[in-house]
């Protein structure tokens, strides 16, 4: 039995449906599970509720830890990893971030590296994924590209190794199901370095039509979120990963997609094309 953390997140939905095809018995830990379709079981589990935990894990064989982006994923993450622990559970396979342990100075970091230094000293088999940017996080322009406004480039001509979740799922699957997984960590990327004008440029050949952008200053950038409600401590977290990005800091490609499933990984443009409706 696997049990999926943040089964209905956007990785979590497809190592749920992966492991059903492929005949795994795989249960899906949600929140809310009221009104969830998934092909598995799908239990209650919040990560700040032991005797949740405890039920979810329950004859549970392996882990796949996901959390949502935010300060909490040291609680959340070391308050699961306890409850492996207690439940002598065999595998866990942990998304981290790209940059984890380095000195990027990036929250993104600080968020994560507790719970793999977790896995690290506990006795529990461990992988950890540390994927790039997703291709997944241009879907926040397709609201503007419908209604014909310019996509927001905050990161000038900084590139990243833009990655399908498709393909973390797919690690993520390999590593809970299959042996040489174990105590590897690795850093998912794409097959190529895009900017944000490349990843416009791209859209617009799916699209066949124009996809404006217009640089933002960072400034400004952060000015519109703490007006729009956001705490300030945030939008300067945001920035700075923003001007990490926009300065080269993720510049980085690795071949480790290609190691563990046997193919290369998905260009941004195969993702576009088969999500060309959310941008129509």
């Amino acid at each position: 039995m696997i049990l999926v953390a943040g089964a209905t997140g956007t990785i979590g939905t497809q190592v749920v449906r992966i492991l059903a095809e492929r005949g795994e018995r795989v249960r899906a830990m949600t929140r809310n599970p009221e009104g969830v379709s998934l092909p598995a079981e799908v239990v209650r589990g919040d990560f700040d509720d032991r005797d949740s935990l405890d039920d979810a894990l329950a004859g549970a064989d392996a882990v796949f830890l996901l959390d949502a982006p935010g300060s909490w994923i040291e609680r959340h993450d070391l308050a699961m990893l306890d409850a492996v622990r207690s439940h002598g559970i065999g595998r866990v396979v942990k998304v981290s971030a790209i940059g984890t342990g380095e000195n990027t100075g990036l929250r993104t970091s600080a968020w994560h590296l507790p719970g793999e230094r977790a896995l690290r000293e506990g006795s529990t088999a461990w992988t950890i994924l540390r994927p790039s940017s997703f291709a997944t996080n241009t879907l926040h322009w397709a609201s503007d590209i419908r209604a014909g406004r310019p996509v927001a480039n905050l990161t000038g001509d900084g590139a990243q190794g833009v990655i399908d979740p498709r393909d973390v799922a797919e690690v993520a699957v390999a590593a809970l199901t299959t042996p040489g997984h174990a105590g590897r960590t690795y850093t998912l990327t794409g097959p190529e370095l895009l900017s944000t004008p490349d990843q416009v440029e791209i859209l617009r050949k799916v699209l066949g039509r124009p996809v404006g952008i217009v640089d933002v200053p960072l400034e400004a950038a952060k000015e519109q979120m703490i007006a729009a409600g956001r705490d300030p401590e945030f939008a300067e977290g945001a920035i700075r990963g923003q001007r990490f990005i926009a300065e080269g800091g993720n510049a980085r490609l690795t071949d480790d997609v290609t190691a563990v499933l046997g193919r290369r990984a998905r260009t941004y443009a195969i993702w576009a094309a088969d999500h060309r409706t959310a941008f129509d």
